[in-house]
């Protein structure tokens, strides 16, 4: 009997830890714009296809406050990524969604602007972008699941190479023939032990000038190519950097280091994170700038010191008739703002990032809430401190956080903008010669298109003895060219079973041009396209028959020229 009974119990055990366990056809870690796009793909390649969100809300940046498309030749993007442009179209086309102003009154100002007639819109509240992107999961056949992180220290168990299953911090398994990793941290392609850098290589290691350290980089030229924003994200001539103004004894103000390093070297620094705020001046649905419990300072002495520096007028301190706010504040349906950084001292946390692509959990999330307590202390100090000109602040006490847009009570979001976190190092490296078109490659997935945009990195005391920032790099006029399939593959040997359409294989410098939402889209697309042909060819990822992942793709609308 007593046999029996523990026979029972061991068939009872394996059915419960059974039903932790589920399998797919293709598992996708990371609900960001990229997985959802790889899912709707997956979806439509008749796969069973599980998603798998760490947090309670898909969508990534594209609904965390990015509703200002950045791509640079809207024309380079196709497939659902320009799919999900159209629906946003047809979602502000509906009278209904117009709460806060008429249509007509909205006129967008940003550098990606719809045109009359045009069949896509590239601007966009966090609410718009969250309900279309779960209009178009609907449609497809999408098993979607959040609140559930990857165990990191074992929960990706390997075979022969291969991904066999993930387990995540709760338990629960998914075993699958094929795994894409589309978060912005590339957690499962680094518990995978794929190879990965972080930082920013020497412009030695692959023959680029605008990577590692940029201090000297004010205003760069190369033949087309032209940085001529750089300066106008540094502080104005001559503010001190020290508690004490002229004393070095007293020590220098937080995050500010010695030295910048030596021009052109690579160094392991991240360049700065932020959130994209999405503000409104309407007083029905806006709310107040709050001083944040812990609020500090000292933290916006540089802050004070760049306006207290000025000769001229506020408008005038970087350009003649420029804005009161050190924010791009680019417009939004229903009188609300994507709003972004801006000079010397704005939204960016600079330095304080460095430990988030390896950081735990707990301490991401430490990261991430003090980043939101210096920008609600940002905000609050633009809006309300007696230092700040009266100008500014009058100006700045018209805006405050949402109430209809985030789960929060404040207002404020919990979507950092992760610019740049892991980056896989794979047989194939995207590089700075990728986006001048002095390299093309032949398998193509993709086309990316923008500036190769680095923001800031560090702060340092320059040779007057006075604060710079370095880092920023804003290169651009150049075509949109094609991104390699290889630079989505680790190597064969590392594992023959994953793609990795965010993090991919590139350098700093190029990752700053591709790291753009609707390019995340393309990428999560082919990446889906190339994992439902590797089942149905039975190869590894890396021998997918390129002619026919091509052909599927311009099949599907992809742009690849």
């Amino acid at each position: 009997m007593t046999k029996l009974i523990q026979f029972f119990t061991l068939i009872l055990m394996f059915q419960g830890l059974n039903a932790q366990t589920k399998k797919y056809d293709i598992v996708i870690y990371g609900g960001t714009s990229a997985g959802i796009a790889a899912a709707i793909q997956s979806s439509r390649m008749n796969k069973s296809v599980v998603l798998i969100e760490p947090t309670s809300r898909i969508g990534g940046l594209t609904t965390g406050g990015l509703g200002q498309t950045d791509i640079g030749n809207k024309q380079a993007i196709g497939g659902i990524s320009r799919e999900f442009y159209e629906n946003i179209k047809k979602y502000y086309d509906d009278s209904s969604n117009w709460k806060w102003e008429d249509k007509s009154d909205y006129k967008d100002g940003g550098q990606t602007r719809t045109q009359e007639g045009e069949p896509t819109m590239w601007t966009f509240e966090p609410s718009a972008a969250l309900s279309v992107y779960v209009q178009m999961l609907k449609k497809e056949k999408v098993k979607l699941i959040y609140n559930e992180r990857l165990n990191r220290d074992s929960g990706v168990e390997k075979e022969n190479g291969k991904i066999i299953s993930i387990t995540m911090e709760s338990g629960k398994k998914f075993v699958g023939k094929v795994f894409l990793d589309a978060t912005y941290e590339g957690d499962l392609m680094a518990t995978a032990g794929v190879s990965y850098t972080v930082g920013r290589e020497s412009n030695e290691e692959y023959g680029e000038t605008l990577n590692g350290v940029q201090a000297n980089n004010y205003n760069v030229s190369l033949t087309k190519l032209v940085s001529k924003n750089a300066a106008n994200h540094n502080f104005i001539p001559k503010v001190d950097p020290y508690i004490i103004e002229g004393d070095p004894k007293s020590g220098l103000l937080p995050n500010i280091n010695e030295k910048p390093g030596v021009e052109g070297n690579g160094d392991d620094k991240v360049q700065a994170y932020c959130f994209r705020m999405c503000l409104t001046d309407h007083p029905e649905n806006r709310i107040s700038f709050k001083k944040p419990d812990n609020y500090n300072e000292l933290n916006y002495e540089l802050l004070f010191r760049n306006y207290e520096a000025r000769e001229g007028s506020v408008p005038d301190m970087y350009y003649k008739g420029g804005p009161l706010l050190p924010l791009i504040n680019s417009s939004m349906p229903n009188r609300k703002t994507d709003s972004n950084n801006r000079f010397g001292f704005s939204t960016d946390y600079i330095g304080k990032n460095y430990d988030y692509p390896e950081a735990s959990y707990a301490e991401r999330e430490k990261i991430i809430e003090d980043h939101r307590n210096y920008q609600m202390g940002l905000m609050w100090t633009l809006a309300n401190h007696p230092r700040i000109p009266k100008e500014v602040r009058d100006e700045a006490s018209k805006w405050g956080t949402t109430k209809d847009e985030f789960e929060r009570e404040d207002g404020w979001q919990q979507q950092l903008y992760i610019r740049e976190a892991r980056r896989m190092v794979s047989d194939y490296v995207m590089t700075q010669r990728n986006c001048e078109g002095l390299e093309v490659v032949e398998d193509v997935i993709g086309l990316a298109a923008y500036t190769m945009d680095s923001h800031n990195v560090q702060r340092y005391i320059d040779a007057n003895g006075f604060v710079q920032n370095e880092g920023n790099v804003e290169a651009h006029g150049f075509d949109p060219y094609p991104i390699s399939y290889k630079s989505l593959t680790p190597k064969k040997e590392e594992c023959k079973n994953l793609i990795v359409p965010v993090c991919l294989s590139s350098t700093h410098i190029a990752f700053g041009s591709i790291r753009m939402e609707p390019v995340f889209m393309v990428l999560g697309e082919s990446a889906a396209t190339a994992a439902s042909l590797a089942i149905d060819t039975n190869n590894s990822v890396q021998d997918v028959p390129y002619e026919s992942l091509k052909s599927i793709l311009l099949k599907n609308g992809q742009h690849l020229k």
